[in-house]
């Protein structure tokens, strides 16, 4: 059974790579995307990745869930998509503290800041999670940006 469910998500992701292709042929997007197996993080989560990675207020939004875990891998799943679209149109330095995923309220819409200078990035952000995986998209408006 998790053997059709993992070739599901293969083949969803396949046809998604594909729209996301034709965004960034025509260079108007940088797209980044990122699938964390939850099993998998769960058992290299610790406080020092912890410390490493979020920002105060990502651990505080992911702590006040009882299962704080799944939140903590849809905040690294989107911290990944972003990094990766961002590295196609920047290819300097980026901490992964620099790169902070805000929710207004539980369970509500990720917005993306980031903290560097001269980055005025247009992010559009999108985070599932369905049994084991959670999935973050990021996408990049490349002409709105003023680097």
């Amino acid at each position: 059974m998790a053997a059709l469910i993992l070739w599901g998500l293969v083949l969803m992701e396949n046809e998604l790579l594909k729209t996301f292709e034709q965004f960034v042929v025509a260079e108007n997007f940088a797209a980044g995307n990122d699938l964390v197996f939850i099993p998998d993080f769960t058992a290299s989560f610790n406080d020092m990745f912890k410390n490493k990675v979020y920002t105060p207020d990502e651990i505080a939004y992911c702590d006040q869930f009882d299962n704080s875990l799944l939140r903590y891998a849809s905040t690294w799943a989107a911290k990944e998509a972003v990094y990766k679209a961002i590295k196609q149109i920047d290819p300097s330095t980026l901490g992964w503290k620099k790169i902070e995923i805000i929710r207004d309220k539980p369970g509500g819409q990720p917005h993306v800041t980031i903290h560097k200078d001269q980055a005025d990035f247009k992010i559009s952000l999108t985070i599932s999670h369905d049994g084991d995986y959670v999935w973050a998209i990021a996408l990049i408006n490349t002409n709105l940006q003023a680097l």
